[in-house]
C-alpha cells in the first residue's frame, strides 16, 4: 500500500503523462485507493502547487484534474507561441454558446427564438469544437434535441463547474480556439461583448 506522499507523487506523474483531464476514479483505481481518498489527495496536491506559486497548477474539472498554467503567465506563453495565429469565436458563436451555457438544456428552436435568427451552422460548429453536445431530447412534439455545454467548455473558460459561471451581465472575453468558419470581418473584439440571453446582443451577427 502506497503512503500519501507516494500517491501524490504518482498523481503528478499521471497528470503529466495523461495530458487531458484525469478522472479521479481512474487515478484512484490505479493506486488501489477509494475515490474519496483520491479526491482529498488531489486537493492537497492542488493546494501545494497554489501555495508554492508554481508555473503550472492543478485544476479540477468536474470529477477530473488537469495540469494548467496560471493566468499571470498568459502573456509570456502567448509570446512563446507566436507567430502561431490565434483565431477567436465569432460573435454569432459567442451568442449561441452563452445561451446554451445559461439556459441548458436548450433546443435549437429555443436558441433560434432568443437570437431571432437560425443557428444551425453555428451549433454544428460548436458541437464540432466539443464546446456543446447533445443532452437528450425534449419531451415535446417532435422530440427536439437538447444541447448543453461540455467539460471542454469548462476547461477552456477556466471553470471547475457550471456553478462558477459569472452573472450574465459580467460575461466578457472569449477563449482562443480554432476558427469556426465565420469571415474575419464578422468577428468582434471580445472586450466589446455584452450578452443578453433574453434577446439579441447589440452587435450584428449573421451566420447565414
Amino acid at each position: 500500500m502506497l503512503d500519501r506522499k507516494s500517491i501524490k507523487s504518482a498523481f503528478e506523474s499521471m497528470l503529466y503523462v495523461w495530458g487531458s483531464p484525469l478522472d479521479i476514479k481512474d487515478a484512484a483505481d490505479v493506486c488501489d485507493i477509494d475515490k474519496k481518498e483520491a479526491e482529498v489527495l488531489f486537493r492537497e496536491l492542488a493546494d501545494e502547487y497554489d501555495k508554492a506559486e508554481r508555473g503550472v497548477r492543478i485544476r479540477r474539472i468536474h470529477d477530473s484534474y488537469q495540469f494548467v498554467t496560471p493566468e499571470e503567465n498568459a502573456d509570456i506563453i502567448r509570446r512563446l507561441c507566436t507567430p502561431v495565429k490565434v483565431k477567436r469565436l465569432s460573435q454569432a458563436a459567442l451568442e449561441v454558446l452563452a445561451i446554451v451555457a445559461y439556459k441548458q438544456p436548450v433546443t435549437k428552436g429555443e436558441i433560434d427564438q432568443i437570437r431571432g435568427i437560425k443557428c444551425d451552422r453555428v451549433i454544428e460548429g460548436l458541437v464540432s469544437k466539443e464546446l456543446i453536445c447533445e443532452k437528450g431530447r425534449k419531451d415535446s412534439v417532435g422530440r427536439p434535441i437538447l444541447y448543453g455545454t461540455t467539460d471542454t467548455f469548462l476547461k477552456n473558460f477556466g471553470f471547475e463547474s457550471l456553478d462558477e459561471l459569472p452573472e450574465i451581465e459580467d460575461l466578457e472575453g472569449v477563449m482562443d480556439v480554432e476558427d469556426d468558419g465565420v469571415p474575419e470581418d464578422e468577428k468582434v473584439d471580445p472586450n466589446q461583448m455584452r450578452f443578453d440571453i433574453s434577446g439579441r446582443t447589440d452587435g450584428k451577427a449573421d451566420e447565414e
